[in-house]
């Protein structure tokens, strides 16, 4: 199982901040650095200093780390038009040396938009405005140099794109998710290689995964070839104590995230992973780490938890 860390820089983070754990992440081993793209605080913090921007915060961790892979977890369609999203993205990927994981939601936290003067557009809008995105940008990227690209679809209208830059990879790997039951699905099967299920049970995970395979089948593709993914809070320490004083620093009772997170000692919490795997089929899992100065926090998960989960 491939464990990754993602953070949630609005809830009050510099680049310094990140770039200690990204350093940290990377020096334990693990898979990948996700951020989240926010621009608001949510719950009872102020968010202080306030945001960093998700894909200039990449653009400088592209720089100053060297193996591990990076991404958003994830990118909402109604922050940037398309065609700029695919050039920064792009962008990031060759600075980078080819790291870079590509999110892309629909959004959904209405207040920071109106916060930073951006159109929150109903559910169905948004969901039209994330297809024609994904089919965009993985068009740009896919263009062969020298040729152009043009795309006319409801909200977007490209004409003869030179379509550059390119990324380093081809495809960028393009992560999809959510509980839609009909379209997120079909619209991860033509775009996505991961589809993630962000911090929900096991249960509805398993449900939602059998419609992506179903509809990967619909399209003739492989399920095999869309990894299976899963985010989850984390909260480990070696005794009580310390799970104890880990879920204090966070604002969270020790109950509730055994319930619905990843808390408890590292065998508690190798036990909860493995019967994850076992229900659902994830490979791969984004531990959300909320206290972002607690690096021995992300040192014990890589030494006690990471070996007991790999093969």
């Amino acid at each position: 199982m491939d464990l990754r860390i993602f953070t949630e820089p609005q809830q009050g983070a510099t680049y310094d901040d990140l770039l200690r754990v990204a350093r940290a992440a990377e020096d334990a081993g693990y898979g990948a650095f996700f951020r989240s793209d926010h621009y608001l605080s949510m719950g009872s913090g102020d968010g202080l200093p306030g945001p960093t921007d998700a894909w200039i915060t990449l653009a400088g961790l592209a720089r100053e780390t060297t193996g591990i892979r990076l991404g958003t977890l994830v990118t909402a369609a109604t922050f940037r038009h398309p065609g700029p999203l695919a050039i920064a993205v792009a962008q990031v990927d060759r600075m980078s040396g080819g790291r870079v994981e590509f999110g892309l939601g629909s959004g959904w936290f209405e207040a920071e938009h109106g916060a930073y003067g951006l159109r929150f557009p109903p559910l169905g809008e948004r969901f039209e405005l994330l297809e024609e995105q994904l089919e965009i940008i993985t068009g740009l990227w896919g263009t062969p140099v020298g040729e152009k690209y043009s795309f006319r679809g409801k909200h977007y209208a490209l004409t003869d794109s030179p379509a550059l830059p390119k990324p380093v990879q081809s495809p960028v790997p393009v992560l999809v998710g959510g509980t839609g039951a009909k379209r997120t699905p079909a619209l991860a099967a033509r775009h996505a290689t991961e589809f993630n299920l962000p911090f929900t049970s096991a249960e509805v995970a398993a449900r939602q995964f059998e419609r992506v395979d179903a509809a990967c089948r619909e399209i003739g593709r492989d399920p095999a070839t869309m990894t299976r993914s899963a985010a989850l809070v984390a909260c480990v320490g070696r005794d009580d104590a310390e799970v104890a004083r880990r879920a204090a620093a966070i604002g969270r009772e020790v109950a509730e995230l055994k319930e619905n997170g990843l808390a408890g000692t590292p065998a508690e919490v190798v036990d909860r992973l493995a019967r994850w795997r076992e229900d659902t089929g994830v490979s791969r899992v984004y531990l959300q780490v909320l206290d972002l100065s607690d690096l021995d926090h992300l040192e014990l998960v890589a030494a006690q938890v990471a070996p007991q989960l790999r093969g």
